[in-house]
């Protein structure tokens, strides 16, 4: 029997490269399954929270210098949340101040709303001349000045004071009397504010007098008052009459004049 060379050459051939590539798969198999093990076993790495602040933001504290009461705080603070809702802000009232932490640009708008809002309020004073007459006749004037910072309320009294028996304790057989005393005379209350078409004044001028009268109950003297309240647009450095007051019991007859003039 005759064997063909060149056919057992080609099988051999064929039979090695078959070999060839199961040992190489068997290789790849070994391999893959290494590294799952290896990723199986390997501990998750721990997450750290990150770090939402900004690095370029910057504290600062603004102290407010014409700020005179916590409303005024108050009204600048919510100003600048509303206008920076990306910046933190603290306002603290005893030191008249208020700190934020913001980015510059924030930073830098925050500056210019409280130049803008902290200003110097304006001052007024307040004239308020008591004309007086009699059956008709003058029986003379009087003058009373005021200085009043815008926003707020001043207050003029003069006159006395008249005690007056509030209660009545019998203690051990004693007759003891609890005694207050009011204010008798003239009392002027004014708050001023700004505006564009003048001086918006609200005033409270109440004169009082004590009669001869006696209460029957508690022999108190009687008190006679009477008062002017309201609210005017005032023209500064024009005089507005307020109102007009007869006074009870009596032929008196008052006049309430106003001037209102810019300090500064």
């Amino acid at each position: 029997m005759t064997w063909n060379r060149n056919v057992i050459v080609d099988r051999g051939q064929k039979r090695a490269r078959m070999f060839a590539g199961l040992l190489m798969g068997a290789m790849l198999s070994a391999l893959c399954a290494g590294a799952q093990a290896q990723s199986a076993d390997a501990k998750p790495a721990e997450s750290k929270p990150a770090d939402t602040r900004s690095l370029g933001d910057s504290t600062e504290t603004l102290y407010l210098h014409n700020a005179t009461q916590q409303n005024d705080l108050n009204d600048i603070q919510t100003a600048l949340r509303n206008m920076l809702p990306k910046a933190k802000i603290y306002g603290t009232p005893s030191q008249n101040s208020i700190t934020l932490r913001a980015n510059a640009e924030d930073m830098q708008l925050a500056h210019k709303i409280v130049e803008e809002l902290d200003r110097p309020r304006p001052t007024y004073r307040l004239t308020y001349t008591i004309n007086e007459s009699e059956n008709g006749k003058h029986a003379g004037s009087q003058r009373y000045t005021l200085v009043v910072l815008s926003g707020t309320r001043s207050e003029l009294k003069q006159g006395n004071r008249v005690p007056v028996v509030t209660a009545t304790s019998n203690d051990g057989g004693t007759l003891q009397n609890t005694v207050t005393y009011i204010d008798v005379g003239l009392s002027i209350r004014a708050i001023v504010d700004g505006s564009p078409d003048g001086v918006r004044v609200s005033s409270n001028v109440t004169q009082s007098s004590p009669t001869e009268e006696k209460s029957s109950a508690t022999s108190n003297p009687t008190i006679r008052q009477s008062s002017l309240d309201g609210t005017s647009i005032v023209i500064p450095g024009k005089p507005l009459v307020l109102g007009a007051l007869d006074m009870p019991g009596s032929t008196r007859h008052i006049d309430v004049e106003l001037v209102a003039e810019l300090v500064k």
